[in-house]
C-alpha cells in the first residue's frame, strides 16, 4: 500500500483554550511494500502520525492517501501494533490470535495460518495459555501474531519492542524482518532507537524540533541482517544524530 501524507498538521486544544501544536506541515511518500521508520525523540509526535495513519485520529490540516484513497476511518487492511500488549484475557493465545480474522469472516485454512505464526512467534507449547500466565514478551509476540495472520496489507508498530529485553528484542526484530521480506506488506514503525531505525528501516523519515516536522528522510540500501559495526550503519547513525541534534530545540538537552 502506498503512503502519500500531504502537509499534514496536528493540534490538540489545552484546557486553557490555546492550542498545543504537535505537528507542523509533515510530507512525504513511501512506496508499496516499504518498511519505513518513524525515527524521532519521545513527544515528537511519532505516535500521533501513526494514529492518523490507523485512521484513529484525523488531521488537523492536510490529507493522508493510502493507495491514493483518502484516509477517513479505520480499515482492516491497515492492522496496528501498539507499545504494549493488548489481548483479550478470557481467551487463550490461540484464539487470541485468530479472533481478528473471525471477526472478518476470514476463516479458510485460519486453524493452519494460527499455529504458522504460533510456531514462528516460538509459542508452541502455549497455545492454550491464558495472557495471565504469559511474560510481557510473551504477550507481545502474541500480539505481533495476530496482526500477521491475517495478512494485513499495510502494518503499523509503535514502539512495540522496547519493553522487551535485548535477546527477546533481537529476536523479533529479526522474526519481522524476514516476515516483511517475505510478504512484502508496507510496514511503518514507530521508535527513538537509532540503531532500531537503521536494523529495520529501508526508509527512514527523520522528526524533530517543537512541533515536529521532517528533519531528513534516509533510503537505506544494506542488504539485511544488518551488521551495527559497518561502516554504513556507523554512517548513517551519524548523520541521523547530527541532524537530531540540530533540530533539538527549547530548553532540552540532547543526550548522545
Amino acid at each position: 500500500m502506498k503512503i502519500d501524507i500531504c502537509n499534514v498538521s496536528k493540534r490538540f486544544s489545552r484546557s486553557d483554550g490555546s492550542d498545543n501544536i504537535v505537528l507542523d506541515n509533515i510530507s512525504f511518500s513511501a512506496d508499496s511494500g516499504d518498511f519505513v521508520v518513524i525515527l524521532g525523540e519521545s513527544g515528537g509526535g511519532k505516535t500521533t502520525l501513526l494514529n492518523m495513519l490507523a485512521g484513529i485520529e484525523m488531521p488537523t490540516s492536510g490529507e493522508i492517501f493510502v493507495d491514493e484513497i483518502k484516509i477517513d476511518g479505520m480499515d482492516p487492511s491497515r492492522s496496528m501494533l501498539f507499545q504494549q500488549p493488548v489481548l483479550i484475557p478470557w481467551l487463550n493465545v490461540k484464539d487470541n490470535v485468530a479472533y481478528g480474522c473471525k471477526l472478518r469472516g476470514d476463516t479458510d485454512n485460519l486453524d493452519y495460518r494460527v499455529y504458522q505464526f504460533i510456531e514462528m512467534m516460538g509459542l508452541l507449547g502455549f497455545e492454550n495459555a491464558k495472557p495471565s500466565s504469559l511474560s510481557l514478551g510473551m504477550a507481545q509476540r502474541v500480539c505481533l501474531a495476530r496482526a500477521l495472520v491475517g495478512h494485513a496489507e499495510m502494518l503499523l508498530l509503535d514502539e512495540p519492542f522496547a519493553s522487551l529485553d535485548t535477546f527477546t528484542q533481537a529476536h523479533i526484530q529479526e522474526e519481522l524482518v524476514n516476515i516483511w521480506l517475505s510478504e512484502r506488506f508496507t510496514a511503518v514503525f514507530v521508535t527513538h532507537d537509532i540503531n532500531e531505525a537503521i536494523l529495520l528501516g529501508n526508509k527512514i523519515i527523520l522528526l524533530g524540533g517543537y512541533p515536529g516536522s521532517v528533519k531528513g528522510t534516509y533510503n537505506i540500501e544494506d542488504e539485511y541482517p544488518r551488521n551495527i559495526n559497518a561502516s554504513s550503519f556507523k554512517g548513517y547513525r551519524a548523520d541521523i544524530l547530527a541532524n537530531l541534534k540540530e533540530a533539538h530545540v527549547g530548553s532540552r538537552k540532547f543526550f548522545q
